[in-house]
């Protein structure tokens, strides 16, 4: 089987977690239990996680000058990611203030630093971005990057995998570059407007999508086919924060290698239940092994 290789387009954050057995409310103080300071963000998650799935990747994004940014780096390279294009903005890196609760729910808060920054590819980006067999964004990032990236993509006949993750505008130029869109159902609702019931309106924009559910698995569909659910694998929840990056960046690994669609979103779904068994972000990324032991446990 060839390597599938990965462009990632997207963020760099440090992400600082703390752990309590609640939530705290509106103008609440709670308690916590542990700390822990990790690298994150959707664009280097899904970069690492692509490389532990098999892939090679390079990612491309921005971090910033100060000592968060010189630890991104570090811990991405370190993790096997191509960061050779990494850029360097003066100023302060992406920040994720992330809260786990004791059932494994997280609320957090983005500042998005250098993210901000990340404008106007460079030829050697894009060139970075055609020369791949899959190109994975979401839009942490500024939307007029994604799209320049989709587009190069496109033209180079790469595919594009789009996490419409935050949910936010997609601008019609971007949506038509989409080779395949993974969105949850509050992503799925601003896009379409329509109920999280209704994954086929997905279809309205993009050719093929991936509506995810949490625990409850997530739906394929796809223009002239008929919708697949893929249920959800069961596992005992520790901390849910990265999962969605986990099963974008399978998906595309899967999607990369040949697999048939359903059955790369049944090894995403592997790969996202492997990942809510530990605490923290890139460090909870599943390995290959991990995925394709979940992937090939009985239903």
């Amino acid at each position: 089987m060839q390597q599938t290789r990965v462009a990632v387009v997207g963020s760099a954050n440090m992400d600082l977690v703390g752990t309590a057995a609640a939530l705290p409310r509106p103008g609440e103080t709670v308690l916590g239990s542990d700390f822990v300071m990790l690298p994150g963000g959707k664009g280097a998650n899904q970069a690492v996680a692509a490389v532990r799935a098999g892939a090679s990747c390079v990612f491309l994004g921005a971090i910033g000058s100060d000592a968060f940014g010189v630890t991104l780096r570090a811990r991405i390279t370190a993790a096997g990611v191509d960061t050779g294009h990494l850029r360097v903005v003066y100023g302060s890196s992406g920040v994720a203030l992330v809260m786990v609760g004791g059932a494994g729910e997280n609320a957090i808060l983005v500042t998005p630093g250098a993210n901000e920054a990340f404008t106007g590819l460079t030829e050697d980006e894009l060139a970075a971005v055609r020369e791949a067999d899959v190109l994975v964004a979401q839009l942490e990032v500024p939307v007029e990057t994604v799209t320049a990236a989709a587009l190069a993509a496109r033209s180079a006949g790469t595919r594009v995998v789009l996490n419409a993750a935050p949910a936010r505008p997609v601008p019609a130029e971007l949506l038509a570059a989409v080779d395949l869109l993974v969105v949850n159902e509050t992503e799925a609702h601003a896009l379409t407007g329509r109920a999280a019931d209704e994954p086929a309106a997905l279809l309205e924009l993009v050719p093929r999508a991936v509506l995810t559910l949490g625990g409850h698995g997530a739906w394929f569909v796809e223009r002239d086919q008929p919708a697949v659910h893929v249920p959800a694998v069961k596992v005992d929840v520790v901390d849910s924060t990265a999962a969605g990056d986990a099963f974008t960046a399978a998906l595309a690994v899967a999607w990369g290698e040949g697999r048939e669609l359903v059955e790369a979103v049944h090894w995403a779904a592997a790969a996202g239940a492997a990942c809510v068994r530990k605490l923290g972000a890139s460090v909870a990324l599943p390995r290959r092994v991990e995925i394709d032991e979940l992937f090939s446990r009985p239903a």
